[in-house]
C-alpha cells in the first residue's frame, strides 16, 4: 500500500474532458489523460483492501459486482503511486488481455464495488487502467511475443469481437495455430462497429490487431460462415471451432406506424455512421432533423452523442425507468453496481448545445405516424407510473391525461437484443437456449457438437465487454483442455 493515509488525504477526481461544444465538431475520443502526478495522487487513494470486492467478479441481482477480469487492481495501484510503470502493466495484463478497451468503454464495476465507495467517491480505477496501457505502448513496452513452440493443434474462431479476440490470444500463447474468421470487413466486432469513435478511436482497435496478427493469428475478414465456408468444412479443417459472432438480433417495436420510413434499430445506425467514417460511405444522417432515441442505455447515448456531430435539430432519448437517485437507495446497497444517477458525456454533450439533459423517463411510445409520403413524421407517448412491490418486482401503468405528441423524422430503437442471429448456431446444429443463445454452460463452454464451443455475449446474451474478454479467456483455457488434455492458461 503506497500510501497508508491517501483515501483520507484526497478526493477522487474525473478524468479531464475536452469541452463539449468543441468536441462535437469531430469524431475524435472526448476523454484526455491525467497527469503523471494526479495518476499517482489517484493511485494513492487505493485502500490496499484486507478483502479487494474491486475484483470479486460476482454478478449480485443480475448486476456485474467487481472486476470479472478479477483484475490485480490494488497492486497496479501501488505500482502506480510508487511510479513503477512497467510492473504495474505486467499485473494488468496478467488478467486483461485489453486494457485499451475496457479503459475506455466498461461501465466499471470494479469502481461501484470499491470498498473506499462506502463513505467517499470510489478510486479512479477505470482511469488508471486506461492510462498503464497508453503508457505501455508509447514506451514500446509491448511488443510482439509470438509462442516459441507450436504444437501443430489449429483453431477457427468465429467473430472478431472481445471475445474472440481474448480467445484467440489466449489459444496463441498456448501455442495453437488460430483463425478468426469476420464476416465483415474489418475486425473488431463492435469495438469496430458498435462503440463511436470518440468514446474507443478504430487506431486503438487497429493497433491491438496488428500485434496480434505479428504474433501469429490469421484473420479472414468477408467471410460468413455457413454461406462463404461451411460449418463442415471448419470442423474438418479445424481441431476445434470457437463460436463468438455475439448477440445480434435487434429487439423491435411492434407498434402502429413501425413500417414508417426513417425509423431504424440503434446498432445499424451507429454502424452505417463508423462505416461512413472509415470509407466515406453513406450514412443515415441526422442532420436538420428532429431525433428520437427510444431506449435508455448506452447504446442510446451513443446515439444521441452521434446525431450531434451529424447536425440535429433536436435530440430526446426516452426512457422506460425513472430517472435514477442520486445516491444509492436501501434496495441497491454496496458493492452491488450503483444504479445513481450520472451525466454521461452524450448528455453533457446535448445539454451543451440544447441547454438541458435530452433524456425523458417513465414515458412509453405508443405509435409512429408518417406523412404522406410514408415518412415517419411524429411520435404519440404517455408518461408511466411505476409501483413497486415487497418482492422487489414492479408494474407499470399508464397515466391518464399524460399523452403526447413528439416531432421526429429520424427514429433510433435502442432497447437491446433478444440473442444472436439463429443461422451460424443452426450451421453447426449447436442446440440453443429459451434465450436464443448457444447452450453452453458457464465454465465449460462446450456445446453439444464435438469440438465446437460458444463464448462471450452469443452465449450468455448481450452483456459488457469486459465480461466477454472474460469468457473469451475461460473457454481458450477449456479448448486447450480439450486439445492437450491439461491447461496452463488460466
Amino acid at each position: 500500500m503506497g500510501k497508508a493515509t491517501g483515501f483520507l488525504e484526497y478526493k477522487r477526481k474525473k478524468a479531464p474532458e475536452r469541452d463539449p461544444k468543441v468536441r462535437i465538431k469531430d469524431w475524435n475520443e472526448y476523454q484526455l489523460p491525467f497527469s503523471e502526478n494526479e495518476l499517482k495522487i489517484q493511485a494513492a487513494r487505493c485502500m490496499d483492501c484486507g478483502t479487494p470486492f474491486c475484483h470479486t467478479g460476482m454478478e449480485l441481482r443480475g448486476m456485474p459486482s467487481g472486476c470479472p477480469l478479477y483484475n490485480l487492481i490494488p497492486e497496479w495501484n501501488d505500482l502506480v503511486y510508487q511510479n513503477r510503470w512497467q510492473e504495474a502493466l505486467e499485473r494488468l495484463l496478467k488478467t486483461n488481455n485489453f486494457p485499451e478497451f475496457t479503459g475506455r468503454v466498461c461501465p466499471a464495476p470494479c469502481e461501484g464495488s470499491c470498498t473506499v465507495a462506502l463513505s467517499d467517491d470510489p478510486v479512479a480505477i477505470k482511469s488508471i487502467e486506461k492510462a498503464i496501457i497508453d503508457k505501455g505502448f508509447q514506451e514500446g513496452w509491448i511488443k510482439p511475443n509470438p509462442p516459441k513452440v507450436r504444437t501443430g493443434k489449429k483453431v477457427a474462431v468465429v467473430g472478431s469481437g472481445p471475445a474472440g479476440l481474448a480467445a484467440a490470444d489466449q489459444l496463441n500463447k498456448a501455442g495453437h495455430t488460430v483463425t478468426v474468421f469476420e464476416k465483415d470487413d474489418r475486425v473488431g466486432g463492435l469495438l469496430t462497429y458498435g462503440i463511436p469513435s470518440m468514446k474507443l478511436e478504430k487506431s486503438t482497435v487497429d493497433r491491438r490487431v496488428n500485434l496480434l496478427k505479428q504474433e501469429g493469428i490469421t484473420f479472414v475478414t468477408n467471410t460468413e460462415i455457413g454461406k462463404d465456408i461451411s460449418a463442415e468444412e471448419l470442423k474438418e479443417s479445424f481441431d476445434a471451432v470457437l463460436l463468438c459472432a455475439g448477440s445480434q438480433k435487434h429487439r423491435d417495436i411492434l407498434i402502429e406506424g413501425r413500417e414508417s420510413k426513417g425509423i431504424y434499430f440503434a446498432m445499424d445506425y451507429l454502424t452505417k455512421s463508423i462505416k461512413g467514417l472509415l470509407d466515406g460511405t453513406e450514412v443515415i444522417s441526422a442532420e436538420g432533423k428532429d431525433v428520437i432515441v427510444i431506449g435508455g442505455g448506452d447504446t442510446g447515448a451513443d446515439c444521441v452523442a452521434t446525431a450531434l456531430r451529424q447536425g440535429a435539430k433536436s435530440v430526446v432519448q426516452f426512457g422506460k425507468h425513472e430517472k435514477m437517485p442520486d445516491s444509492r437507495l436501501e434496495r441497491n446497497p454496496w458493492p452491488e453496481y450503483p444504479n445513481t444517477f450520472k451525466l454521461d458525456y452524450a448528455y453533457e454533450e446535448a445539454a451543451a448545445v440544447f441547454g438541458e439533459d435530452p433524456r425523458e423517463y417513465l414515458i412509453q411510445t405508443k405509435k409512429f405516424v408518417a406523412d404522406e409520403n410514408g415518412h415517419v413524421k411524429e411520435l404519440h407517448t404517455v408518461q408511466m407510473e411505476k409501483t413497486y412491490h415487497e418482492d422487489g418486482t414492479y408494474t407499470m401503468k399508464e397515466i391518464p391525461g399524460t399523452e403526447k405528441v413528439w416531432p421526429a423524422q429520424l427514429v433510433l430503437i435502442a432497447i437491446g437484443f433478444t440473442g444472436t442471429e439463429p443461422k451460424l448456431l443452426d450451421a453447426f446444429q449447436v442446440e440453443k437456449t429459451s434465450r436464443n443463445t448457444a447452450k453452453a454452460k458457464y465454465g465449460q463452454y462446450t456445446t453439444n457438437v464435438e469440438g465446437v464451443f460458444a463464448a462471450g455475449d452469443m452465449r450468455r446474451g448481450q452483456s459488457l465487454v469486459v465480461w466477454a474478454i472474460h469468457e473469451g479467456r475461460e473457454a481458450a483455457r477449456e479448448i486447450d483442455r480439450y486439445l492437450m488434455e491439461e491447461t496452463f492458461l488460466p
